[in-house]
């Protein structure tokens, strides 16, 4: 009878490591599907197909490989085919949840616009998108309903104003997070724009860099609020000052959410502006030759810096791509205040103010921008910002024309003074375009911020409410007070409806973590303004002086979050 040992095939006994499909240790051949497009053609090639092809023939025109992938080189997703529910996310095919209209994504570098760019996008989303605009936290603007016939013309309009939609998508360095209030805010460790500039020239559309593993998401800011969230971007620019008294920044790589969440990593050096592109450069590039390429769902950065820790990845950066090594410098200081989405009325380091607004869920429409662009021209303003919390902020405000504009921002429900449920509630676009989505989202977070400022007026603690319609946290559901994870339920009667998997107590900052997950914690999206009101209630009552809801999620009763 020969045992459980000789029957094992010699093969396992001498099993070579599997690769990760790692460039820089030989692994050129594509693993899976997407690297085998992306080998076929670089997406940054589609431009001219759709230009010349795709835009006149139309969409059954468009080579497969190009509609699910290249694509998105150029900000182009199809959106959600209408009527098809969250049950059907996963079982139908790509070809199946398409629909023959686009998601077109506007990257907004810093969230820097002027008024003739605001008005350019407007007149896009009023003529090509049925008026779609929607605010994403990671500063860009989102239009819908786009044909492939005007996307030629829309890039050239775009283009004519300095905008653009190369890589907001795809396997790309996309769009670069700034602080709104870059150049302006007399706290600010120091002004970033200059080199989230340079870094757009020198690496957005480069061909060098436009075939990463997965996404790659950088923020480079000085701000003392650390508005751009660095501890969840694949790398950070953090603005600090050395012993030295010099303005720097300290670096932060292999932050990201989705479904397997990482903080990132301080590398503990000292980068002085004038390096912030070459040390961007490295870090890309061992992204893109050490990047893990064989599974999709391991491929950010994250997983990378991960394994090899911060100490491994500051040695090869120094030794193999900047070679030179990097002084070593101070982490940044504590962020300024309980928000930091600065919105609210405040001074200037010149004297004017900045006024920064509340739209209920980052949605807008194509005539709100045009009104957004007048009210900031009546009022001396050539210049608005976008935020990474789905707001917005209008700069260089003359004093005597603050309660002008706030009054006429108000009056177009363009919230100034908003309550915390407004202010504070994010949602990402949900199963009305999304074709990840399993559940409804801009809908369910506005009608969940009306009945919480009815029923809870007078809460006005910090409280971040962030609504994911599906498990890869693009409103950040992790990190927030009260996450919401949309997913299938079963109702009380029995049947399975949208609902929501809750997270509690997430928070970046002091204290930064994910929460706590209370074991069958879910809701229904009818039952949502139940479940929020009474565990908002809870904390309301139960919170010590100073006491903030992460920290009362950490020493609350299981019943108590309930």
């Amino acid at each position: 009878m020969s045992t459980p040992a000789s029957r094992t095939p010699a093969s396992r006994h001498h099993k070579r490591p599997r690769g990760e499909g790692q460039w820089a240790l030989g692994y050129r051949e594509p693993l899976n599907k997407n690297e085998e497009n992306k080998k076929n053609d670089d997406g940054l090639n589609v431009r001219q197909r759709i230009i010349d092809i795709y835009a006149k023939q139309g969409f059954d025109s468009i080579d497969p490989a190009d509609l699910r992938g290249r694509m998105r080189w150029y900000g182009l997703y199809t959106q959600r085919k209408p009527g098809i529910d969250g049950g059907k996310t996963a079982i139908l095919e790509p070809e199946e949840l398409d629909d023959s209209y686009f998601m077109l994504r506007v990257r907004i570098d810093g969230g820097q616009l002027d008024l003739a760019q605001l008005r350019v996008i407007a007149d896009i989303s009023n003529e090509y998108g049925r008026g779609t605009a929607d605010l994403t936290d990671r500063q860009n603007i989102q239009l819908h309903w786009i044909e492939i016939e005007s996307v030629p013309d829309i890039w050239e309009r775009l283009e004519a104003v300095g905008l653009s939609t190369t890589e907001a998508c795809g396997d790309t360095p996309r769009v670069i997070l700034g602080c709104p209030l870059a150049g302006i805010d007399s706290g600010e460790v120091l002004d970033a724009t200059e080199q989230i500039q340079e870094i757009n020239r020198e690496f957005i559309g480069n061909p060098e860099y436009s075939n990463l593993p997965r996404k790659f998401k950088s923020a480079l800011s000085g701000c003392p609020a650390h508005c751009t969230v660095h501890e969840i971007n694949d790398v950070a620019f953090v603005g600090v000052v050395n012993e030295q008294g010099e303005a720097g920044y300290d670096l932060w790589v292999g932050g990201g959410l989705s479904t397997n969440p990482m903080l990132g990593k301080r590398l503990g050096v000292f980068v002085k502006p004038e390096q912030a592109a070459d040390v961007y450069g490295g870090v890309i590039g061992i992204f893109r030759d050490y990047g893990y390429r064989r599974l999709r769902h391991r491929a950010r950065i994250k997983f990378l810096v991960n394994d090899w820790g911060p100490e491994k990845f500051r040695e090869i950066l120094e030794t193999e791509y900047l070679k030179e090594p990097l002084p070593d410098g101070p982490a940044p200081e504590l962020p300024r205040g309980s928000r930091r989405d600065h919105v609210g009325v405040f001074p200037q380091k010149d004297g004017n103010f900045y006024v920064g607004f509340a739209p209920k869920v980052g949605r807008l429409d194509g005539d709100k921008l045009h009104v957004i662009a007048d009210i900031a021209e009546r009022h001396g303003s050539s210049r608005v910002r976008t935020t990474v919390e789905q707001k917005m902020v209008v700069l260089d405000v003359a004093p005597d024309q603050v309660d002008s504009i706030v009054a006429a921002l108000e009056e177009n429900d363009l919230q100034v003074r908003p309550s915390t449920f407004r202010r504070q509630t994010m949602a990402c676009t949900g199963i009305e375009y999304c074709k990840l989505a399993i559940v409804e989202t801009k809908a369910s977070a506005a009608n969940l911020i009306d009945e919480l400022e009815r029923r809870l007026p007078s809460f006005d603690q910090p409280l971040t409410i962030n609504v994911n319609g599906c498990p890869n946290s693009c409103a950040r559901i992790q990190v927030a007070d009260i996450g919401l994870k949309g997913q299938l339920v079963v109702d009380e009667h029995g049947e399975q409806v949208e609902g929501f998997q809750i997270h509690l107590g997430g928070s970046l900052g002091v204290n930064a973590g994910f929460g706590r997950k209370v074991r069958g914690l879910k809701t229904t999206a009818k039952a949502l303004p139940d479940y929020v009101s009474r565990v908002v209630t809870n904390y309301d009552t139960q919170k010590k002086e100073g006491e903030s809801f992460a920290d009362w999620v950490q020493r609350a009763d299981e019943a108590d979050l309930k």
